[in-house]
């Protein structure tokens, strides 16, 4: 059947490829000049599996109340007038019990560890240059305090079959040679070998342009306006798109089934349909830094804990991304969060940098209180979510392009996730 996917991201993307290898006749819209023109554009880069535990815990509250008015704080959360956000923030701290956390944690470790093992095959089947490293990640604490305490969310990793280890400081800088500058700051640390790291930017254009070649029609510079529908009840369903084309022009775009998957922007489209995604824009920074001593820059993936860092070499550059700032659609840089950003990095590694031409970016994850992503069906019988998946969208890409084309096609993927719209998987 005929498909149209709104959103051209990683999640975009990846369903357009899915879908397309499914023997689908796919479309992809997007309003920008190209693909991973947003929040795929340079995050962190992680393929983080082992780190996938949400942001809703026992410990949030009091890091939002600590933040507050610190315009360098990880997380910054700005109160507004807006609805969305307040509600949001109710159901997040709804979130943060024990029992919800680790139904969560479920959740997402399941489809991140579905999605890395769809990467991995995606990579065998075609060649991408993305500058992969299956080096693993290294996540170090500078506070005795949250070291201790990662201990228990190791464990819960381990538990579901993450093997992210505890170390020494000795033993991590001796896996990462390059934080030897730190070693006397460093409290402990967990190393996860199975973790990954690579350029989602190169990775998306790199499936997208394959995808192309098998046929997948991608339409740059084209505006959804809104979601043209009939029917009620049961019989309700989506007969076109509305969109405003590269030329100006208002048309109306039809297909068999359409997928939401245009992040923080799924929101404002599917609300005049009834359809209340519990998504807020959380604004995410990134520095990338070109590499002036190679020895001396980190080659494993590293997570900063204090600072609530994420760090990835990609080729001869160095990729810093982090905090979070909730405050609408805007994507304005604040000057204070990106030097902090900087501070932090000439700190750790001093020599490694061209630390006076760096360059700043900002994105906009798509964030649900419980950083469980909407994967699955609507009440319209022919409208597929794909959305909502946070700061994991690059770990989760690949297994969820997969997974909605299985539902697409009228199958249930083979993971237990709970899926919108959908009875759990029969053991």
């Amino acid at each position: 059947m005929k498909v149209i996917v709104l959103g051209s991201g990683i999640i975009g993307t990846a369903s357009a490829w899915f879908l397309n290898k499914a023997g689908h006749d796919v479309t992809v819209i997007d309003r920008q000049p190209g693909v991973a023109q947003e929040t795929s554009f340079a995050n962190g880069c992680q393929i983080s599996v082992s780190h996938a535990t949400p942001w809703a815990n026992k410990s949030a509250p009091m890091t939002i109340l600590k933040s507050l008015g610190k315009e360098d704080a990880p997380l910054l959360y700005r109160f507004r007038a807006e609805w969305l956000q307040w509600k949001w923030g109710l159901n997040f701290l709804r979130a943060c019990t024990p029992a919800r956390t680790i139904h969560n944690i479920q959740q997402i470790v399941a489809i991140a560890e579905y999605s890395r093992q769809t990467l991995q095959a995606v990579r065998a089947e075609v060649a991408i240059d993305y500058d992969c490293l299956t080096r693993g990640i290294l996540h170090f604490y500078t506070d005795q305090k949250e070291f201790d305490e990662s201990l228990a969310s190791a464990k819960v990793m381990r538990d579901l079959g993450c093997p992210r280890v505890p170390m020494t400081a000795r033993e991590a800088v001796q896996l990462e040679p390059a934080l030897a500058h730190i070693r006397a700051q460093i409290v402990g640390a967990d190393f996860t070998e199975t973790d990954e790291s690579g350029d989602i930017y190169k990775f998306t254009t790199g499936l997208a342009h394959k995808a192309q070649e098998r046929g997948v029609n991608f339409q740059f510079n084209t505006t959804v306006t809104r979601l043209i529908t009939e029917g009620t009840g049961a019989a309700a369903r989506v007969t076109g798109v509305e969109v405003i084309n590269a030329e100006g022009r208002h048309l109306s775009l039809h297909a068999d089934a359409f997928v939401m998957a245009m992040g923080s922007f799924s929101v404002p489209i599917l609300k005049p349909l009834g359809i209340d995604l519990m998504i807020y824009p959380g604004k995410g920074y990134s520095a990338t830094y070109p590499v002036v001593n190679a020895d001396l820059a980190p080659t494993v993936s590293l997570i900063d804990d204090g600072y609530k860092l994420v760090l990835s070499r990609l080729g001869d550059q160095l990729r810093v991304a982090g905090t979070c700032e909730f405050n609408g659609y805007g994507r304005e840089l604040n000057p204070t969060r990106c030097a902090a950003i900087t501070r932090r990095t000439r700190e750790l590694f001093p020599d490694a940098c061209d630390y006076e031409n760096p360059s700043y970016w900002s994105g906009l994850r798509p964030l649900t209180p419980s950083n469980v992503p909407y994967i699955g069906k609507t009440r319209f019988s022919n409208l597929f979510l794909n959305t909502g998946h946070g700061s994991l969208g690059w770990t989760m890409g690949c297994g969820s392009g997969r997974a909605i084309a299985d539902i697409i096609s009228g199958h249930h993927p083979d993971v237990d996730f709970a899926f919108t719209g959908m009875a759990p998987r029969k053991a």
